[in-house]
């Protein structure tokens, strides 16, 4: 027996330069073994799938996403622009909630935008006119922000107390908060009811994993794990290691751990482990299902917000600038050391200011403790000036922009940017054009997290208004799937075993019922899913494997 089981009569988008295209593949265990026409075809194995000529990609890679917060928001009140379209839509649904739920019980929404609905942000005294009696918690879909009502700011204290470092509480005209907290406040609130158990988070990513292979997704970058107001608890490895361990989690997860828990470290003074987590743990640590992955940290904050730190006025907020969430010598900093403890570093950097400062940080760690290949990396990347897409490029860090941010969020981007620095925003084919390998993401929950919808808004460009943000950066639909195969696996360090449908690669692919390279743009989101396989075992199968 050569192979576990052949797969023929395919159209197979390999990924691999050798060999774009292929009619089969074999798989032996958990790796391909043999990919081509008629010779994958004839090898003997213990099954033969007839693929029908479907279409066959190596399984979508989301490079940045949020998996337990877009699992938990499964269960939190939808306000996401396709359900409310006022503030006062907000009000009422709160209320209904209210209505429905005992007197004291947490009410919890997620996914507003007020740049997508007219009224602008909630304030505590609607909340409070909608729940009187009960606590109320509404997220942001940037998930930079939040509103609060009254009761919850005096639970927190965040009506007398001071701003935090690298956040706002948001205030009127006679200093009493509106209930809006901005970027590091955010954790006033988080800190009554987290962290949530490690069995929650462990069912939420077994939830969000589900929806996950139903699209075709065989691996994600989780972008933010165990402190900070991204975390969720301080031992949320293990909740992961809870849903792999109870067979719950379908994709290979990379961990990005927060900076918020990096601390000082008992180390021989010739080791270079002055700041990390416990026992040196750094990235790469794990396996090829679960793995920790970079250390994250924020410089600043949202361009929707307008909380991101620009070297310019917001075009349509004059006099704001945003901010850094920490000075530049701390978050240089905590970079410069993470670097030296031997970590992959991925830096949240949305402004132009915010990308010079991580792009100095990155050039003085390697400068000063020079390794090969650190693939640093800029979490999303969002205004960068020609002078810094060079400069990117020549430090050899890998930015990591959205698609989706640009379909369902590019009006508001537009508006706070203008139409001079309009173009700068969410580059792709700046990056690709001089070789670098751009990874296919999308924020999620921030927004939707379909991988074709993502390809669909790599190649038009184009937002939920209808607009065109940054023609010039629109890429055609084979460099977009390399986002989401080879670049995201390069941006992992992964692009050794993932990415492509080639002998000695993981078994991870999905089936589709049509061939995305042979079909008009718009067709993009809606191409089905038939069947999703991790390490050769499926787990998503409308009927085409079995």
């Amino acid at each position: 027996m050569d192979a576990d089981v052949v797969y023929r009569n395919a159209r197979i988008l390999t990924m691999d330069p050798a060999r774009p295209r292929a009619e089969a593949f074999a798989t032996l265990g958990d790796r391909v073994v043999a990919v081509g026409g008629h010779e994958a075809a004839g090898l003997s194995a213990r099954r033969t799938v007839d693929l029908a000529g479907r279409c066959v990609l190596p399984g979508f890679h989301d490079a940045h996403n949020h998996m337990a917060w877009y699992g938990l928001s499964l269960g939190e009140l939808d306000l996401s622009p396709g359900r409310v379209a006022t503030v006062e839509d907000v009000y009422e649904q709160v209320a209904r909630e209210a209505a429905r739920r005992p007197a004291g019980e947490w009410i919890i929404g997620a996914g507003y935008d007020q740049n997508r609905m007219a009224g602008g942000h909630p304030t505590a005294a609607g909340l409070d006119r909608a729940a009187p009696h009960h606590p109320v918690w509404l997220k942001h879909t940037s998930g930079h922000m939040c509103v609060v009502n009254s009761p919850v700011l005096a639970r927190c204290g965040a009506g007398t107390a001071p701003d935090p470092d690298g956040g706002r509480i948001v205030r009127d005209a006679f200093g009493a908060p509106t209930g809006l907290l901005q970027e590091r406040a955010q954790e006033l609130v988080r800190g009554l009811l987290f962290p949530f158990p490690a069995d929650m988070l462990a069912r939420a990513v077994a939830a969000a994993g589900r929806r996950y292979a139903a699209e075709g997704i065989t691996s994600v970058q989780e972008a933010g794990v165990g402190g900070g107001w991204i975390g969720h608890s301080g031992v949320e490895v293990a909740a992961y290691q809870q849903a792999r361990d109870e067979d719950w989690l379908p994709q290979r997860v990379t961990l990005m751990v927060a900076s918020d828990v990096l601390h000082p470290l008992e180390a021989h003074e010739s080791d270079p482990y002055r700041l990390g987590i416990d026992l040196g743990i750094r990235t790469g640590f794990g396996d090829d299902r679960l793995r920790i992955g970079a250390v994250k940290v924020f410089s600043d904050g949202s361009l929707i917000g307008r909380t991101s730190a620009m070297c310019c006025d917001f075009a349509d907020d004059p006099g704001n600038r945003g901010y850094l969430q920490a000075g530049e010598e701390e978050l240089t900093a905590t970079i410069v050391a993470a670097h030296r403890a031997g970590w992959q570093v991925a830096t949240h950097a949305i402004g132009d200011r915010a990308v010079d400062v991580v792009l100095s940080a990155y050039e003085r760690a390697q400068r000063r403790y020079p390794r090969p290949d650190p693939r640093h990396r800029i979490e999303h990347c969002a205004v960068t000036s020609p002078r810094q897409v060079e400069r990117v490029v020549r430090l050899g860090v890998i930015p990591v922009p959205q698609g989706s941010l640009v379909r369902e969020a590019g009006d508001g981007m537009a508006e706070a940017l203008g139409s001079e620095r309009a173009h700068w925003c969410y580059r792709v084919r700046s990056f690709t054009d001089r070789g670098v390998p751009v990874p296919g993401s999308s924020d999620r929950p921030v927004v939707g997290g379909l991988p074709l919808a993502g390809v669909h808004a790599l190649v038009t460009r184009r937002t939920l208004g209808g607009r065109t943000l940054a023609a010039g950066e629109r890429v055609d639909v084979a460099t977009a799937l390399r986002c989401y195969t080879v670049g995201s696996a390069h941006a992992a360090h992964a692009e050794r075993s993932r990415g492509l449908i080639a002998p000695g690669y993981l078994a991870d692919f999905t089936v589709l019922d049509r061939d995305p390279t042979r079909v008009p743009a718009d067709e993009l989101p809606g191409i089905g899913v038939l069947a999703t396989a991790v390490g050769g075992r499926s787990v998503h199968d409308l009927g085409v494997l079995a």
